[in-house]
């Protein structure tokens, strides 16, 4: 799925990030990384109010960050990214609580999520596998039994590791 989100409104709603924190951008695109490497997404994220020298577009992998000129808006430059798609918008999903940023959305027949939605969906969607934990160390009989396993064949007379050759 791709998605364009109007990344401010959407940071209050991820746990553990808040917009008066100094790298809020930054965490939400790696966050917005991680959702796309497990579930193949494509995102465009776009924040307002960049600094000087800090606006224009750089790409994080999957995901495209749009830092937006102080005097613009995200939600603005949102609504030109739909008109820019054409018919292409309904295959864009448009993640904002703004409402009007929800209305161009539904305007370019675009899907529309709203902020707590989206979050919902990056907390469900699916995981790569962990490896369960082992509780408890191996014991000396597995251990054995692996280092059979993986540890080269030596030919015979030569020392195993860690054991000296007698003279």
């Amino acid at each position: 799925m791709r998605y364009l989100v109007d990344g401010h409104n959407l940071i209050p709603h991820i746990p553990g990030l808040r917009l008066e924190a100094l790298d809020d951008e930054m965490d939400l695109i790696r966050q917005l990384q991680a959702f796309c490497a497990l579930g193949g997404h494509q995102v465009e994220v776009y924040f307002d109010n960049a600094p000087p020298g800090g606006v224009g577009m750089r790409r994080f992998g999957k995901v495209t960050a749009h830092f937006v000129r102080a005097g613009s808006t995200a939600d603005a430059a949102i609504a030109r990214r739909l008109i820019s798609l054409g018919r292409g918008a309904r295959q864009w999903c448009v993640v904002s609580s703004d409402r009007s940023v929800q209305a161009a959305a539904r305007a370019s027949q675009a899907e529309v999520l709203t902020s707590p939605e989206f979050t919902l969906r990056m907390k469900t969607s699916p995981r790569v596998p962990v490896a369960e934990k082992r509780e408890t160390p191996l014991n000396s009989d597995e251990v054995d039994e692996w280092l059979q396993i993986f540890q080269p064949k030596r030919a015979s007379g030569s020392p195993s590791p860690g054991k000296k050759q007698e003279h």
